[in-house]
């Protein structure tokens, strides 16, 4: 995923996004898109009443969308604010303080903002409050509300997230996705379906067959949008918006506004509301990360050892880049004595299932993951991230290590790094603005390459900036390929 700050890319949604080639946490645009939760905010308190759950929904003042500070503020039904109160669920985070009242005026979103921020339950409880306010009987094969991601994980944790915030609500939804027999997806939209959560691969596929009315459709989500376009689905994402009505509310999410999202949203949404929420520190800042340069062959042994120092009941995660070297390299560790299992795009639905409930239960200490795969892994007990293998995309990284130092823990990341991988380090460095610090104390440093690092030249009009350098520079101005789906 695309991860960092979120910029904008067009004036049609300037009134809320931040003006192009602007970080996000620079000081003197801050203020202008402060939420009113963060340190020092002088928001006023919030005005609005608590409603009774029976009563006709207000709708809320443009006044007062900045002003939501609980949930019990929001005029959401009873069983909602229950699910909410049994979870202990009291302080919206700022894109769910901002996203929900715009949603339930029924505008169209354009929403920036990182993974981890709560993005799930801003879309998810102003559509459960908006199916209660409207019963309808869905009619067979069809469904209201389209959830799009770009991952089976993904789908799966939206999915968890729905079914808990609408626990009393008595709502249908079922799951779509590849990977797995197509049988039981068909059965469940036989009778119609009130949310759908799916990918578009499979999606598509049953909608070309005839089991998937997609005409009455109100509620389209579109979640992780750049991740959706780096791994080559726009346009299936295209061909499944073909079939949407024409009336419905469309919500994009993404953690970045580049143009060819902004072109996407153009084409989908209609006059979108703008979220942007600038994260306070980057994901890489909040977690301990460390550098190691060293031969390819000496690069197992140096893992090895390293998880076997680790405490009993500590979870790590190694990203290989791919599916093949997944495999190999969790049998290696397995046969080091250390228990391990790869996930990955080859690995049926059922089996990365079982290997990540496992893993989530303390059972395997050691899951190795593909980028792709572990989207939607989210295991707060995660204390290790190892980058066995530099990524080729540098937001990839970003994405790697927030996986450990989640909910305030403390989180280690470790990359190994070879002579052959100094040009993915450079743009990995460039993209989180910071040099990762460098061990060099254990036996196989290759101070070598370490010089050669540190001696880099870093390109004048991207020095100093914390800008990556434009993709037509990175790529020679060729278009870029879709991805492998790993």
């Amino acid at each position: 995923m695309s991860v960092g700050p979120c910029q904008a890319a067009d004036p049609r949604y300037a009134s809320a996004a931040l003006p192009t080639g602007r970080r996000a946490d620079d000081p003197k645009f801050r203020n202008r898109f402060r939420s009113p939760f963060d340190e020092g905010s002088d928001a006023a308190s919030p005005s609005i009443p608590h409603r009774p759950a029976d009563a006709p929904n207000p709708g809320l003042r443009q006044s007062q969308i900045m002003n939501i500070t609980r949930f019990a503020d929001l005029p959401l039904a009873a069983p909602i604010q229950r699910a909410l109160a049994d979870r202990n669920y009291t302080t919206p985070s700022p894109v769910q303080a901002q996203a929900i009242p715009l949603l339930l005026k029924g505008r169209d979103l354009l929403g920036c903002a990182q993974t981890g921020t709560g993005k799930t339950a801003a879309f998810s409880l102003p559509i459960l409050q908006k199916l209660h306010d409207n019963p309808k009987r869905t009619r067979p094969k069809q469904a209201r509300v389209l959830v799009l991601t770009p991952t089976r994980e993904l789908a799966t944790q939206v999915g968890k997230s729905l079914e808990t915030y609408g626990s009393g609500l008595g709502f249908r939804h079922t799951l779509i996705y590849g990977g797995v027999g197509q049988r039981p997806q068909v059965q469940a939209m036989r009778k119609g379906i009130d949310i759908l959560v799916g990918c578009p691969g499979r999606l598509l596929d049953l909608v070309d067959q005839g089991f998937v009315d997609l005409s009455a459709v109100e509620f389209f989500v579109l979640d992780e949008v750049d991740r959706m376009l780096d791994m080559g689905f726009v346009r299936d994402v295209r061909k499944i918006v073909s079939h949407l009505p024409a009336k419905r509310q469309s919500l994009f999410f993404s953690a970045t506004l580049a143009p060819s999202i902004v072109e996407l949203a153009h084409s989908i949404l209609r006059d979108p509301a703008s979220v942007t929420i600038a994260p306070e520190t980057t994901t890489a800042e909040k977690v301990e990360q460390q550098l190691r340069f060293l031969s390819p062959e000496r690069k197992r042994p140096q893992l090895v050892e390293l998880l076997k120092a680790r405490k009993s009941g500590e979870l790590s995660i190694v990203f290989a880049r791919t599916k093949y070297g997944a495999d190999k390299l969790a049998k290696f560790i397995s046969k080091s004595g250390i228990d391990a299992e790869a996930i990955h795009g080859n690995r049926s639905q059922p089996q990365r299932d079982r290997t990540l409930e496992r893993f989530r239960n303390g059972r395997l200490p050691v899951l190795v993951a593909t980028d792709v795969a572990a989207r939607g892994v989210d295991v707060k007990a995660v204390t290790l991230v190892v980058n066995f293998d530099l990524p080729k995309e540098p937001e990839a990284y970003v994405h790697r290590i927030g996986r450990t130092g989640r909910a305030g823990a403390v989180g280690q990341a470790l990359s190994f790094c070879t002579a052959d991988e100094l040009k993915e380090l450079r743009q990995i460095e460039n993209l989180i603005r910071m040099s990762i610090p460098i061990d060099s104390s254990h036996p196989d440093h290759l101070a070598g390459v370490a010089d050669s690092h540190a001696n880099r030249r870093i390109p004048k009009k991207d020095a100093g900036t914390g800008q990556r350098p434009s993709r037509s520079r990175r790529r020679g101005g060729r278009r870029r390929r879709p991805q492998e789906r790993r």
